[in-house]
């Protein structure tokens, strides 16, 4: 295949690894820039491990703003959000409540569906061995407290299996404590789980391996560097790195390195926590990756680990363990899956995951005719990571 140019890919986590395998397949020199000393330790590293094709319903949606308002008095509140003097953090909630409602939703979840199944295929065709990172195809049971909430997603023509409480429970055991307190479930069958993390390695190595990777640079980028209506480099504040091409996948840095050239990215660190703890045997862990509805939590068995993330902070860029964070999770874990794991024994983590007003990633082109974006993927960035990629790499070719 004919040489297509120089591209530095700024960011090493899922999406900036997988959009740099998907350029060097289409011909590209390939660059990476990564400010850490190893890839996939940001956002990537301790996210929820569901590979979550179907289940792509945005958090902006008809009666999400009253819900909010709810959860400001809740101790145990899946969202939560501080105030800031921050213009950003003000445009970008004005933005997303104009998107909360039924028909924006309904659009944003069918062109992320779209998505979702490319990136399935995506991830087939890459074919990285699964054990490298604990891959497994799980399905998803996606649980219900409420009747009303249960019923307004079995009307979907997609929903998938509806089950009541004692069959969500046949089809997980671990869910037994709260049969009870559930209206029922809806189960989808193709849904995986892996590790995150371990998928970052597993992809670097192959890239790294790949005849027209050039080499990854460890340096953090401060500045795009702009002159006559095109990017010229990239500075990195000991040196300016040139490229023909510039593809920003750092996650929500992003939105601070393109506004050194001038142009507003709708992005914001939706702060989100996770846990993890070692299964013993003996201990009830979960097979399918559960999804708690009302409670924003997932679980999901990834190897001889239990992980659970939630939570969704609007809180700017702070990414501090907060105790009382922590400790409503563990709460609510211990209530709901009491045998799963040995809690005594937790790793705890937060990320920030970025986040656009409508949900929908950021793939394609800006005014500038040489800067690309793949960015905004929220708390689907594992799930989408591969086909978006591919999108992007097709849109940089002219398809």
């Amino acid at each position: 295949m004919a040489a297509m140019g120089q591209v530095v890919v700024i960011g090493g986590g899922v999406v900036g690894l997988a959009s740099a395998w998907w350029l060097l397949e289409a011909g590209y020199g390939v660059t990476l820039l990564e400010r850490e000393a190893e890839v996939g330790t940001g956002t990537s590293y301790g996210n929820g491990g569901q590979l979550s094709y179907r289940y792509v319903s945005p958090l902006a949606d008809a009666g999400v703003p009253l819900k909010a308002l709810q959860w400001m008095f809740q101790k145990d509140a899946p969202l939560r959000f501080r105030p800031e003097l921050d213009l950003r953090q003000w445009r970008w909630l004005a933005r997303f409540l104009a998107h909360c409602n039924a028909a924006a939703n309904r659009d944003t979840t069918a062109r992320l569906l779209a998505l979702g199944e490319a990136s399935r295929q995506a991830m087939a065709e890459l074919a990285i061995p699964h054990d490298e990172f604990a891959w497994r195809e799980a399905g998803k049971l996606v649980v219900y407290r409420s009747r009303a909430t249960l019923d307004s997603a079995a009307g979907r023509a997609d929903a998938g299996d509806v089950l009541s409480p004692a069959e969500c429970v046949r089809r997980e055991p671990a869910l037994a404590a709260v049969e009870g307190a559930l209206a029922g479930g809806i189960f989808n069958a193709g849904e995986a789980v892996a590790d995150c993390h371990a998928f970052c390695e597993a992809l670097m190595r192959r890239i790294e391996a790949h005849p027209r990777f050039v080499g990854m640079v460890r340096a953090q980028a401060t500045r795009l560097v702009a002159a006559r209506g095109t990017i010229t480099g990239i500075d990195t504040g000991s040196a300016v790195l040139a490229a023909d091409q510039v593809v920003l996948a750092a996650g929500v840095k992003s939105r601070d390195l393109a506004a050194t050239a001038g142009l507003y990215l709708p992005l914001y660190p939706v702060k989100g926590y996770s846990l993890t703890a070692p299964i013993r045997a003996g201990d009830c862990a979960p097979q399918v990756s559960v999804t708690d509805f009302e409670r924003k939590i997932l679980y999901a068995r990834i190897g001889e680990r239990l992980r659970v993330a939630a939570m969704a902070d609007i809180v700017g860029e702070d990414l501090s363990l907060e105790p009382a964070r922590i400790a409503s999770l563990v709460r609510q874990v211990r209530d709901t899956m009491p045998h799963a794991a040995d809690y005594e024994r937790l790793d705890t983590w937060a990320g920030l995951r970025p986040s656009t007003p409508d949900g929908a990633p950021m793939i394609g082109a800006t005014r500038y005719p040489n800067l690309w974006l793949n960015v905004g993927h929220g708390p689907l960035g594992f799930t989408f990571a591969c086909g978006s990629a591919r999108l992007l790499a097709e849109r940089m070719r002219g398809k």
